[in-house]
């Protein structure tokens, strides 16, 4: 069974910038289509981005033009580039296939955006 494991999350001021990463124990990003999602304090679960198996992506309109979602598949690895962060967008980010897949919900990584 294929692993997901999310990185690069942390604590960054307002408009400030992080990339979070979503590696992969196969190869399976040329293949699927994958998601970024996240869940904030009391709100459910909402998916940010997608991308494609053959790199078409799409945005929650409450990110487009901030965020970008990209893949490198020789490594197996999953990005998503958040820039001009803003406190609405703290939450704990999931990456997972795209619709989702119960069995392949991981930890997560907190995102948090305060001064």
């Amino acid at each position: 069974q294929v692993q997901l494991v999310e990185s690069g999350g942390g604590l960054v001021q307002p408009g400030g910038s992080l990339r979070l990463s979503c590696a992969a124990s196969e190869s399976i990003f040329s293949i699927y289509a994958m998601g970024w999602y996240r869940q904030a304090p009391g709100k459910q679960r909402e998916l940010v981005a997608s991308i494609a198996s053959g790199g078409t992506t799409t945005y929650a309109d409450s990110v487009k033009g901030r965020f970008t979602i990209s893949r490198d598949n020789a490594k197996n690895t999953l990005y998503l580039q958040m820039n001009s962060l803003k406190p609405d967008d703290t939450a704990v980010y999931y990456c997972n296939f795209y619709p989702p897949i119960r069995k392949y919900w991981g930890q997560g990584t907190q995102v948090t955006v305060s001064s």
